[in-house]
């Protein structure tokens, strides 16, 4: 929508094509806040420190340098927009303290921060005259001779066919939390972006790299904000022990989420755990403060966990969450395919390298989303309209024929299931090549079951199963480029820890990782990580 909007300014024609409606767009569920240095005692050089000793150095520093100076206009712009925010006693937007940050710089709206913003980025987009095609799904980009020439989509109320004919096109379909069996992540969080970019010539960058947040809830993996912890929560262990003072002494339950979901796995691990979970404990906090601060962790609380915060600790673990590695792009949201963008959790620039900081996720989307629609503006202004291939269509056609006639073959949940489960066991918190090469071969025998994969609805109108089908084949895509990329990377940085190659290794995995689809195959190859001023050093918190 960000996108959408700052095209829409410079006065193109602009469509959002969405499988759901905008509102419902996962952004929804982000609830701790966003970050931006706003205070005078904070500065935008502290916040991209931070963020890069976060990212484990394996982020771009001139993109994170952009990000972060830049930051705090974007947050001001929002509140022109109309974005409400929680205020400290002066008036001023407030700020919380985030895992990995030496300041409070996280702006939140009490803990429903994104929400806030989605559904004012809704009004400007109605405002500017946005097109909006809500529930079209698209299963094609259309790329000739190396430049974007539209999309071919899905209406889901009719099962059409429709072709989408543009100068440019930007991909912001989030992440693929979905190919994990327990994940914070929405059920349309399938990876989407990252596939169809990939089927198209485009990279995708650091796929090895998924971040498990600390605190989920157990069996629906429903997200418990980490400004639950800025706001002064503890970790405990069935011993009551405040654990984390063991592993980030200085910083205990605020270090980044690598290390505190690390944490707890160790603990849960060595039987230190309570049904398989640890506890975060907010009862000292207050009513009063819960209440103000975290009414919707609260609800959540009570109505999926069957704790009231106030009187109990909440059972937490970790779980998938968001996805460092996404579709290449240069910091205006530029793939290697001419007029082809993408930007927030589907694009890597990268700005979270091996681990993102908490409160930066937001970020990504807003300060890219509009770089990547002013970039794909100026392209549109300097372009003549291509021409759309005329095979496309029917090609595209004849994929999704090729599907619905299909007979007797497995139905596509059978294939999901077995695909989430083996991600969970192969490439989980901790990994070693044994389970991660085993989790590969699974996922090559269940891309070869896809094939054949049936439907039992062979209807037009809302025919879901078909599109789950087409979202499985993305899945499996992304699924493989993260095994690839976590097999060949044999160290441990971030988010990516090896229990067989414990240590960082700078000197052979200081890179980024490229994933390119080549005659059907999954092609790995590296890239420099361009460094500025902040020299590779040891991490503590």
């Amino acid at each position: 929508m960000r996108a959408a909007i700052e095209a829409a300014k410079s006065g193109l024609n602009v469509a959002l094509v969405t499988k759901v409606y905008p509102v419902r767009s996962h952004s929804v569920a982000a609830q701790g806040g966003i970050n931006a240095a706003l205070n005078p005692a904070d500065s935008w050089e502290n916040h991209a420190f931070d963020t890069v000793k976060g990212s484990d150095y394996l982020g771009d520093q001139d993109a994170i340098e952009l990000l972060c100076r830049e930051a705090p206009e974007d947050i001001l712009a929002l509140e022109r927009m109309g974005a409400v925010w929680s205020r400290d006693f002066d008036g001023n937007i407030a700020q919380r303290p985030f895992g990995g940050a030496g300041y409070p710089r996280t702006c939140y709206l009490a803990d429903r921060t994104g929400h806030g913003i989605l559904h004012v980025l809704y009004e400007q987009v109605i405002r500017h005259g946005v097109i909006i095609y809500d529930e079209w799904h698209v299963v094609k980009l259309v790329v000739k001779d190396n430049a974007a020439r539209g999309v071919i989509a899905i209406e889901l109320k009719t099962g059409r066919l429709h072709r989408l004919h543009s100068k440019a096109a930007v991909i912001a379909t989030g992440g693929y939390g979905r190919v994990y069996k327990t994940t914070t992540n929405a059920l349309s969080s399938t990876g989407d972006g990252m596939g169809l970019a990939l089927s198209a010539g485009a990279a995708l960058m650091d796929m090895e790299f998924v971040q498990f947040h600390p605190t989920t809830l157990p069996r629906t993996g429903i997200l418990i904000t980490e400004g639950a912890r800025g706001e002064g929560g503890y970790l405990l262990n069935s011993k009551g022990e405040r654990f984390m003072e063991k592993y980030a002494p200085k910083v205990k339950e605020l270090a980044s989420r690598d290390v505190v979901s690390r944490a707890e796995q160790t603990e849960i691990d060595a039987g230190r755990g309570v049904d398989g979970c640890v506890l975060l404990d907010l009862r000292h906090l207050g009513a009063e403060k819960i209440n103000e601060r975290l009414p919707q962790i609260r609800d959540i609380a009570i109505n999926f966990a069957g704790v009231d915060p106030i009187e109990k600790p909440i059972p937490v673990r970790p779980g998938a969450h968001y996805s460092m590695g996404g579709i290449m792009t240069d910091v205006n949201g530029m793939t290697a395919i001419a007029g082809l963008y993408a930007a927030g959790e589907s694009a890597c620039v990268s700005v979270h390298g091996a681990n993102r900081l908490g409160g930066n996720s937001l970020l990504d989307a807003v300060v890219f989303g509009r770089r990547a629609g002013a970039a794909a503006s100026e392209f549109c202004f300097q372009t003549a309209f291509p021409e759309f291939p005329d095979s496309s269509l029917k090609d595209a056609a004849h994929e999704v024929a090729d599907i619905l006639k299909r007979d007797g073959g497995e139905p596509a949940f059978i294939i999901r299931g077995e695909m989430t489960a083996a991600m969970e066991n192969s490439c989980g918190v901790f990994r070693d090549k044994e389970r991660l090469t085993k989790g590969l071969e699974n996922i090559r025998e269940l891309k070869e079951r896809y094939k054949k994969v049936s439907l039992s609805d062979k209807s037009d109108c809302f025919n879901t199963e078909l599109l789950a089908v087409v979202e499985l084949g993305n899945m499996l895509d992304v699924a493989k480029a993260i095994l690839i990329g976590a097999v060949n990377r044999e160290e441990s940085r971030g988010a990516h820890s090896r229990t067989d190659f414990p240590r960082r290794d700078d000197e052979k995995w200081l890179k980024h990782t490229l994933i390119n689809k080549t005659n059907g195959e999954l092609k790995i190859s590296c890239k420099d990580v361009t460094i500025t001023k902040y020299k590779p050093a040891e991490r503590k918190y």
